[in-house]
């Protein structure tokens, strides 16, 4: 966004060559001494880079958000602590929290559409809908159509079965779920769309923190299923994007 209306301006004679060249200059990455913001990343992935505000402070969050929103990008924090959200939001005052998300944003221009249908995320239960929420925010920056199904799990199986329609209408499917985390193989096992599978750390001690829903997913027998890491909603629904990008 930031370089087309850079180069826009010069073509118009609105910018000379030299300040281009000078707006340019912090255009690979800008270094903030305790990190080097990449600005590049959108050229280069077609998404702007993301903070994860896990392990940074306040400060740190705030001048990362700042620096990547000075381009006019919009930009993602995920992973914020409550204890830092006031703060961030002080030095950063266009963002906005999206609390059950965890997460912060700053969204100037309108998000283009250009996914190839709908991304569906499916959680498990209600105590997985913080990941969940995660997945749904990626993907909707990302430039998608997000639809949710909530509260599914394979204890009450005929929620599911009562939704089929929903998953057949959609071109992705992320699946979020902890416990044994079966959920993602019964999925996949009803449809034929992908499926990309969130395990979380929900569960009593014998799910070992995710681990059991981690390897019970990795082991689906449904042929197919991707796997992300542990709670790891926005790795679910970036890639969820990426696999429903329209071709340009």
């Amino acid at each position: 966004m930031y370089l087309r209306q850079l180069l826009e301006r010069v073509r118009r004679g609105e910018a000379g060559v030299d300040e281009a060249v000078r707006e340019l200059a912090d255009l690979p990455y800008k270094d903030l001494g305790f990190a080097r913001v990449d600005h590049h990343r959108h050229l280069r992935t077609g998404f702007p880079e993301v903070v994860l505000g896990l392990g940074k402070s306040a400060e740190q969050i705030g001048a990362i958000m700042s620096e990547l929103a000075s381009t006019g990008a919009n930009v993602l924090a995920t992973r914020v602590a409550d204890a830092h959200v006031d703060a961030v939001l002080r030095m950063v005052p266009q963002a906005r929290q999206e609390a059950l998300a965890r997460a912060l944003v700053i969204e100037q221009p309108p998000v283009a559409d250009i996914g190839r249908g709908t991304v569906l995320v499916v959680s498990a239960g209600t105590s997985d809908l913080p990941v969940a929420e995660e997945a749904v925010l990626t993907a909707r920056l990302a430039g998608n159509r997000v639809e949710r199904l909530n509260d599914v799990g394979v204890a009450g199986i005929h929620r599911l079965l009562g939704s089929r329609a929903a998953l057949e209408a959609a071109s992705v499917i992320v699946v979020v779920a902890g416990m044994e985390g079966a959920l993602p193989s019964v999925v996949a096992g009803l449809t034929s769309r992908p499926v990309v599978a969130v395990p979380t750390s929900v569960g009593y001690g014998a799910s070992f923190g995710g681990i059991a829903a981690l390897l019970g997913m990795l082991n689906s027998c449904a042929a197919g299923v991707t796997v992300v890491n542990i709670d790891n909603g926005f790795g679910g629904g970036y890639a969820a994007a990426l696999i429903n990008r329209k071709q340009t």
